[in-house]
Order: structure tokens, then sequence, then C-alpha cells
């Protein structure tokens, strides 16, 4: 299979490290706009036999198969039309769009299109957390009082990045708001969020925060705790906590959780610490590249769709509205049919 990878920036010239190690995939052909990402990974990959191109409109003609998105998030709408206007299966990293309101446009543009969109949310396919949610839909937990989603990053991206990124709540805590509702199998009816800033300046000059803490109420009742920080020293800490009626259950307590414990005589975590995103989820990611070969095959449907996708973008909308006017938000004051 001939895959095409749009974005060579941090996260795409990781995806690229990854794809080529994927046996179905024979051959890879990577761009981005700026020269000398494409060069800088074509070399870096030669004996893998990845090809550059120039352009977006090269790309799309060079008889890929399927095409991952990985550009900045401003982008996603415009490469994704363009892709499945080409007839080309895609996925594209998370979010859908920097604000709802382009999200729901790029859903309304694509009504009525046969080819599949998969949004990037690689947590689903972490195993530990694809377990969490296996005990939820059992009901062995009873019913879920507390699900708790956590994401603490060990240092801030750059400054370019977070100016397109949509902010705190739609480039980190989407994440979180989507491993929620996937694993609850509820739908989040209300917010109470808030943020501060205590560190690189550029946050606040984007209007964004650097450390944030928010309280989704579910339809059912259940309460969804996240914390997000751009500055978490010891180490890439990402974790989900389920509490039920009956049990408890976590992803992500494991030697590399970046804690350090305090009781007498505990070892727990050995370390070392995760890092970042690149060690902690690259089973994640390679599992979710395998899901998304089977969609350009058509031997599945898009596993989390663009309306999916969607539905955690409204979640972190409500967020960012919550900490603007210090009071609970409901996700219908900001959903756009």
């Amino acid at each position: 299979m001939r895959i095409g990878l749009i974005g060579l920036g941090r996260i795409g010239a990781f995806h690229a490290g990854t794809l080529v190690g994927i046996p179905a995939i024979e051959s890879l052909v990577v761009t981005d706009l700026v020269p000398e990402r494409t060069k800088r990974v074509v070399d870096r990959h030669r004996s893998d036999g990845v090809e550059g191109v120039d352009s977006l409109a090269a790309l799309l003609a060079s008889g890929v198969d399927g095409v991952i998105v990985a550009a900045g998030t401003d982008a996603h709408p415009e490469l994704v039309l363009a892709c499945v206007e080409a007839g080309l299966p895609t996925l594209c990293e998370k979010p859908v769009a920097q604000t709802g309101a382009v999200g729901a446009e790029l859903l309304h543009r694509l009504a009525g299109s046969t080819v599949p969109v998969q949004i990037g949310f690689q947590r689903r396919y972490d195993a530990a957390i694809a377990a969490a949610r296996a005990a939820v839909v059992s009901g062995e937990l009873g019913w879920i009082t507390t699900v708790r989603s956590t994401t603490l990053d060990p240092e801030p991206p750059p400054p370019e990045y977070v100016a397109v990124s949509g902010g705190m709540f739609r480039d980190c805590g989407v994440h979180d708001f989507d491993v929620l509702r996937w694993v609850t199998g509820q739908e989040a009816v209300e917010v109470y969020a808030t943020g501060s800033n205590r560190g690189a300046e550029f946050f606040r000059r984007y209007g964004d925060v650097d450390t944030s803490a928010a309280v989704v109420t579910f339809a059912d009742g259940a309460l969804g705790i996240v914390s997000n920080t751009r500055y978490n020293g010891r180490g890439y800490d990402v974790r989900l906590e389920v509490h039920g009626s009956k049990d408890s259950v976590a992803a992500g307590v494991d030697d590399g959780w970046p804690i350090r414990a305090t009781e007498p005589g505990v070892s727990f975590p050995a370390g070392p610490p995760h890092r970042f995103f690149m060690d902690r989820f690259l089973p994640a990611f390679r599992a979710e590249f395998d899901t998304f070969l089977e969609v350009v095959a058509g031997d599945r449907p898009s596993p989390c769709t663009v309306a999916d996708g969607l539905e955690a973008d409204w979640i972190a909308e409500a967020c960012a509205r919550s900490v603007q006017e210090h009071r609970p938000v409901r996700i219908d004051e900001v959903r756009i049919p």
C-alpha cells in the first residue's frame, strides 16, 4: 500500500518513523510547506524508500491509496477536503479544526461523501485505556461515578504551534475529552473550567493558558475530571482512572509513570519516567495506523468520524468559554447544528 503524509513538524516527523516500520506500507510519500522539513525526513528515511514531493497537488497525484494529515490545526479542514475530493481515505490528526464553527462547516461540506475520514485520537488504541473501556462496557465496575483523565506535558510547544493550535483545551485537553466520551459511552452536557498562566508569556499573547482543570458532567450524572499542564517537570503523565460503584480501574499507572512516591519503603514506579508521547504512545499510534490501513482497504468503516471528533471539540469550546466567563457552560450553548 502507498500512503501519503502531509505535515512534517514534530508529530509528522515522528509518524514518518512509525509508518516506515509497517510492512503493509510499501512506500511513503511526504510533503510539508517548509521544504527543509521534507528534505530532512527524506534524508533520514532514504533507505526506507521515502519519497518527498514539493506540494499537496504533487502528493495527491502521486498514486497514494490514502493520506495522513499531520499539519497544523488551522490547515486541517482545507487538507481533509482536498484529500476527500481526490477520493482518498484520510486520517487527520486531532482536533478537527481551530473552532467548532469551522469544524461544523467541514462536516457539512463532507455530507454525502462516501470517502472515509478518520480523526486521530490514538488513546483509543492504547491497550490499557481500551481495557478500561471494556470494563465499563461489561458492567463489572457498576455505575460510573467519576472518570479522571490527565495530560501533563513536560514542556510547552513552540509559540508558532500555540498560535494555530486552538488553545489548551482544543489542542491538549481534547484527547481527554474524547477518551472520556469513548470510555463512558456518554455525552457531555455541561463543563466548568479554569486555567492559569505561570510560564511563558506567549500563552497569554495568544489568549491561552498553560495549566487548566475542568469538570465535565455527563448525561447520566457521571463526572469527568480533566487536568492539563505544559509544565510537568518529571515527565509526560497521561493517565485515566475510572471509578465505579463496584470497582475502579486505572490506565497509565506503570513503571514509567512520572511521579515520585513519598511513602516510606515504596519504590514504585521504578522509572525511567515517560518523556513524551513518542515513547508513551508508540504502540497505540502503530495500532491506529494499522486500523487506518483497514479503512483504506475498505475492510472497515472509520472508527472515529469527523462527527465523532467534533463532539470532543464542543467540550473544548465550552471549556474555553467557561474560563473566559467564569461560569458553568452547557454544551448546547456552543454547539452549532
